[in-house]
């Protein structure tokens, strides 16, 4: 069976474990799982400098030279679905969507229909890059499924290698809106005693910690600051709602685009997302702070209050840079326009 050679190059502190150190190295957008990664050790598809490491408990060092030969995905059974897309551009080596909120970006288990890449292989008339796999032909990012906004997908391997390329080199635009609980105000104290929360210039709050998966909820990331994949988000306060204030409109660039990053950072400095029933915690506003009627937008708000405003990259085709915005989906919209109210 034809691969395709996947080099990763091992980063500082590195497990002991190889599986454990590609799983933290291999870029996202490789999509490929621990466990996927261990079957390839097995298989002979992992080698260091020409020699084959078939052990999963094999060490490895900083600066480490990997080669994963990974096959060659198999055709998609997945068909097209004719759901309806926002599509904001669109040439023969890419098309970036406005995706709205509830709808999953590939299949998995428990939602093999209904998903973005159906949606696409309707619109384009079954023809993706292959590379992310047969269940995610085309996908180079993911954002979750009750968040809204900006996504880009590959039309052809050639533009899925560049567009990754980019994201692992996180030199990809990201920048999310979100609606939080209080105020992440620079001049907050509290926030200068958290652990991996900084100012930077422009009354931005930078978060840099480690992401990993939580050790008893495995559906959950967590914070931790050794082990786990470097993240770090930059949030910006743009509006604040309530007297006293009680809750802010938030912009949030990523530098990486861990799992769950914002919505685990915003929580980590304490000002987790409305409507996000993971990580949101339960809040509640100073007796007064907002009217009844956004009292009852904060109530009603289902679903975490993210969505994905802005996207700059360049094309891996013709080298130019392009940069798109999504304007606040109407629930958002409308949450925020009864909060100011």
């Amino acid at each position: 069976m034809a691969s395709t050679v996947l080099r990763v190059t091992i980063g500082a502190n590195p497990p002991s474990r190889l599986d454990k150190a590609l799983s933290r190295d291999v870029p996202e957008s490789a999509a490929l799982s621990r466990t996927r990664l261990a079957r390839l050790i097995a298989e002979g598809a992992v080698s260091r400098g020409g020699t084959v490491l078939g052990d999963a408990k094999a060490r490895v060092a900083e600066g480490d030279q990997i080669e994963i030969a990974v096959p060659e995905p198999e055709e998609s059974h997945i068909g097209p679905e004719d759901i309806p897309l926002e599509v904001l551009h669109e040439d023969d080596d890419l098309i970036v969507v406005n995706k709205p909120a509830g709808l999953v970006v590939h299949p998995a288990p428990g939602t093999p229909g209904g998903t973005l890449v159906n949606a696409l292989l309707h619109h384009f008339g079954g023809d993706l890059s292959g590379v992310g796999g047969a269940k995610r032909p085309g996908i180079v990012h993911r954002i979750d499924k009750d968040t809204s906004g900006l996504l880009v997908v590959a039309k052809t391997d050639r533009a899925h290698h560049g567009l990754s390329q980019q994201f692992a080199a996180h030199t990809v635009q990201r920048s999310y809106r979100a609606v939080v609980w209080g105020v992440p105000d620079i001049g907050d104290p509290r926030l200068r005693g958290v652990r991996g929360v900084s100012v930077e210039t422009g009354a931005t709050l930078k978060i840099t910690t480690q992401l990993a998966r939580h050790k008893t909820d495995r559906q959950k990331q967590a914070v931790c600051f050794s082990g786990g994949r470097h993240a770090v988000t930059r949030a910006t306060l743009l509006e604040v709602f309530g007297t006293p204030p009680a809750v802010s409109l938030v912009a949030c660039r990523l530098e990486t685009g861990r799992t769950h990053q914002i919505r685990v950072h915003m929580a980590h400095a304490g000002h987790g997302l409305i409507g996000d029933p993971v990580y949101g915690g339960r809040r509640r506003v100073a007796k007064g702070a907002l009217d009844p009627k956004g009292q009852a937008a904060l109530a009603a708000f289902d679903r975490q209050a993210l969505h994905a405003a802005e996207l700059g990259f360049t094309h891996p085709g013709t080298g130019a840079v392009l940069h798109f915005t999504a304007p606040l989906p109407q629930d958002m919209s409308d949450l925020l326009a009864a909060l100011g109210a």
